[in-house]
């Protein structure tokens, strides 16, 4: 049976998250310390013979336009950062739906479980389910990109339209790098710090640069690593790793029959495994601009929209040529 539970959680300070490492504060595994933007709900489902629970946020429309937009978030992140994209949306008709993925977020960290983008989109189907949702439009961002593709294949009756925002899996990383195993992946988790993240997201998601903006999802993340709960959220991060380094979609866009935008950051160089690879490599992958056009050309009748200047998170980093973008794919 899927119970409902709502979450409301005021934690003084806790939406302006401090920009210096000194500051951060611990964040244990399930956030439940970190307060997020709009009321939290939970589905209860089971996953391997496992008891999880999976958070989500439910937005009404101010004025229903009859449609509803589900954001899927990346990896390294949460629902919470669709905050501004989905007050704009609502603001135009939209319900919106934006979960946290099993393994993410506010949802369960399981103890043992196998991932694939297969299970995560029954979970997130049976969410849908749950709230008598029969046909929807789909937005992934990076990770969410690879699922909100695996979504779509796997139920093109519900998908009326499909976002990708500067998604993985646009190529086969595992043709060049070296398989890490998941001991690998979970060493390498273990690494991380404050210093090692901002690194990683100033060179890959914003192409070189830094605004104090995005502190707060720098923050979030790197609050995981200095709480007693980070080897657990290690070992998820590094099986999720091994779920997008194996699975890749590349090879499936052709099946896609609905609407489809691609939203493609122009200085985003993001690659698993490029840190593994020497130079000569490293500088050929992770190369959206053309990426981008290639996978425009692989789904019959995409519209691709590329915004410059922009690295990995066009909703983050460049929010109003981001809604540009998407309001007219959604509205027409």
């Amino acid at each position: 049976m899927i119970r409902y539970l709502f979450l409301f959680l005021i934690i003084p300070g806790a939406t302006n998250c401090f920009s210096q490492e000194s500051t951060i504060k611990p964040i244990d595994m399930n956030m439940a310390n970190v307060s997020y933007p709009f009321p939290v709900s939970f589905i209860t489902i089971t996953n391997q013979d496992e008891t999880l629970k999976m958070a989500y946020m439910d937005l009404p429309p101010l004025k229903s336009n009859g449609k509803t937009i589900m954001l899927l978030h990346g990896k390294n992140f949460n629902g919470w950062y669709w905050e501004t994209t989905a007050r704009v949306l609502c603001e135009n008709g939209f319900r919106v739906i934006i979960p946290d993925q099993v393994g993410f977020g506010k949802s369960s960290k399981p103890n043992r479980i196998q991932y694939s983008f297969q299970l995560l989109a029954q979970n997130t189907k049976a969410l849908l389910d749950s709230l008598g949702i029969k046909s929807l439009v789909v937005l992934g961002h990076s990770m969410g990109g690879m699922l909100a593709t695996r979504f779509t294949l796997m139920y093109p009756q519900m998908t009326e339209k499909l976002i990708l925002e500067d998604p993985l899996g646009l190529e086969d990383w595992k043709l060049n790098v070296p398989y890490q195993s998941v001991d690998d992946w979970y060493k390498f988790e273990l690494k991380q710090n404050y210093a090692a993240i901002k690194k990683y997201q100033q060179e890959n998601y914003y192409g070189g640069n830094w605004d104090t903006a995005y502190d707060k999802w720098l923050n979030l993340q790197a609050g995981w690593t200095i709480h007693p709960d980070y080897p657990k959220i290690a070992w998820n991060s590094a099986l999720i790793y091994d779920m997008i380094f194996t699975q890749p979609v590349l090879y499936e866009f052709e099946l896609i029959k609905c609407p489809t935008l691609l939203i493609i950051g122009q200085n985003d160089r993001t690659a698993l495994g490029k840190n593994l690879m020497p130079e000569e490599v490293r500088k050929t992958m992770g190369k959206y601009p053309e990426l981008g056009k290639l996978t425009a050309r692989k789904i019959k009748g995409a519209k691709l929209a590329e915004i410059e200047n922009t690295g990995h998170l066009p909703h983050i980093q460049s929010f109003d040529r981001f809604i540009k973008a998407l309001m007219p794919f959604l509205l027409q």
